[in-house]
């Protein structure tokens, strides 16, 4: 995991660690418009977006399908139900709390299925510790998740450039070899989507 880690940390290695504490916290205005059960566009986008990020975790728990769908609902339910009692901490991070949600869900639902003469003889056998972390690996997902959403807006030699440069992290005087372009202009085209994803990703800042 630890090799795994060390690779993903690598392939966003092009992301500067400002942009990764930007995409890494979300402003209280998304957070203030899912609170507003009025607010009937943000429900759909939040779900959109950070569905297959709930999917992945779940996967990596050994969860499959219906389970994982099931899961997944739960947890939707629980912050549609929370959100409004949320108070936000602009030093918290959001994925850090969603994640931390996501998990004590799958907790609950895993001591629901113990037999009650275990109890919490086994639980701490069953149930998995995880650190309600958001790391670089779920930060790459998350970001090459987002990118298929948007990347009908670029062009198809954008799109290539991006896909090469940050989600493949080849070298910068390379792809614009290979593109016959200056590596000014493949830092522009980085500069250009990075800056739509954040949009994406934070997308209800006033």
């Amino acid at each position: 995991m630890h090799a795994v880690l060390e690779s993903t940390q690598s392939v966003v290695a092009p992301l500067t660690s400002v942009l990764i504490k930007k995409m890494l916290t979300t402003p209280a205005s998304l957070l203030y418009r899912l609170r507003n059960k009025e607010e009937l566009e943000a429900w759909p986008r939040f779900v959109d977006l950070y569905s297959p990020l709930l999917y992945r975790w779940a996967n990596q728990l050994g969860h499959q399908d219906a389970d994982a769908a099931d899961l997944i609902q739960d947890v939707f339910v629980i912050l549609w139900q929370k959100l409004p009692e949320f108070n936000y901490d602009a030093n918290q991070s959001f994925h850090a709390w969603l994640k931390t949600v996501f998990l004590n869900r799958f907790r609950s639902r895993i001591r629901q299925k113990l037999p009650i003469t275990l109890g919490s003889r086994v639980e701490h056998r069953i149930i998995p510790t995880i650190e309600p972390t958001f790391d670089a690996t779920d930060l790459h997902f998350l970001i090459r998740h987002t990118f298929q959403i948007i990347e009908a807006e670029f062009s198809q030699l954008h799109r290539e450039i991006f896909q090469q440069y940050v989600l493949e992290n080849c070298d910068p005087n390379t792809v614009a070899q290979r593109f016959n372009i200056s590596p000014g202009t493949v830092y522009g085209v980085k500069s250009k989507v990075l800056s739509r994803l954040r949009q994406e990703l934070k997308d209800f800042e006033d």
